[in-house]
């Protein structure tokens, strides 16, 4: 038995989500990789994955295994690579999730630049708003506008600090007023980021005191852009990231609204599996995007 091969067919079912899609990724037969996976589960006398005819689960013992696997796969990976002088020069697909407004504006360009520099590497992006858990989907690697989380199975690297602010049309602070306290938000129409329930809480503070703030509006979205576009039109007052905003501010089509009041930090990170900080791909894109966008 190619052990290697069982291993990879293992940990590519788990972040696949199942047998088809795996089968799809290595580009061989779903009965390949099945038998792989039985073959492995002989060979060690366990059970790594609990099959039903709807999805795949990794058992306890199989997602303690499936780390180790990616840690050894990891290692042969950079040994192979090492050997091969291929550190410079990486090859394969890397694949890579990101939200759509950093995507459209920022990290097209980005990933452009990079593909220019390793022209053997293909770029997979999808733009997405939704959270994903990018082994349950099978990235190899997630960009996020978020606070850093810990995770037992992912890494999440904070590479660059993103401001937000809040912002508004002059048209609408002429008419409706300019607050001079975050008290004041519940008196305007505020548009809000994703749900109507969960996204109207806005935390802002000074020097001294934290505000919490229930606010009201005509309009929330989970994407940053419609936002930004519903605030130019004079339709409320807006929190949102200054890199989606920055020609708005430039032009005065948009104005900041209590400067002295500020949101909790955000950053953009950078989430992958656990000890993938060996694959070459991902460890030089982490780079790249450092350099690009970090301090």
């Amino acid at each position: 038995m190619d052990k290697f091969a069982s291993m990879r067919a293992f940990t590519q079912v788990i972040e696949s989500g199942g047998f088809a899609a795996a089968a799809r990724t290595m580009g061989v037969s779903r009965s390949t990789v099945n038998k792989l996976v039985i073959n492995l589960e002989d060979e060690l006398k366990v059970q790594l994955l609990q099959r039903s005819t709807r999805q795949v689960n990794p058992t306890p013992t199989g997602l303690a295994f499936y780390e180790r696997c990616v840690n050894i796969l990891a290692e042969v990976e950079a040994a192979e690579l090492a050997v091969s002088q291929l550190q410079t020069e990486p090859k394969g697909t890397l694949k890579i999730n990101a939200p759509m407004s950093f995507g459209t504006l920022h990290l097209g360009k980005a990933i452009a630049e990079f593909i220019t520099q390793y022209p053997e590497l293909q770029v997979q992006l999808t733009l997405d708003d939704r959270l994903i858990d990018p082994i349950a989907e099978g990235y190899d690697l997630t960009v996020r506008i978020s606070q850093p989380e810990t995770s037992p199975s992912l890494v999440c690297q904070a590479i660059a600090p993103v401001a937000r602010v809040l912002c508004a049309s002059s048209t609408y602070l002429a008419k409706h007023g300019v607050p001079q306290h975050p008290e004041e938000l519940t008196e305007h129409s505020c548009l809000h980021y994703g749900q109507i329930v969960t996204g109207n809480q806005w935390q802002l503070s000074d020097r001294e005191q934290e505000y919490r703030v229930t606010v009201k509006g005509t309009l929330c979205s989970n994407n940053g852009e419609v936002l930004r576009d519903a605030a130019v039109r004079g339709l409320g007052i807006a929190l949102l990231p200054t890199f989606i905003i920055q020609q708005e501010l430039d032009r005065e089509t948009l104005a900041i609204v209590l400067p002295n009041y500020q949101p909790p930090a955000l950053s953009l990170c950078l989430i992958y599996p656990l000890n993938r900080h060996l694959n070459t791909k991902i460890r030089l894109f982490t780079e790249f995007l450092r350099q690009k966008f970090g301090l």
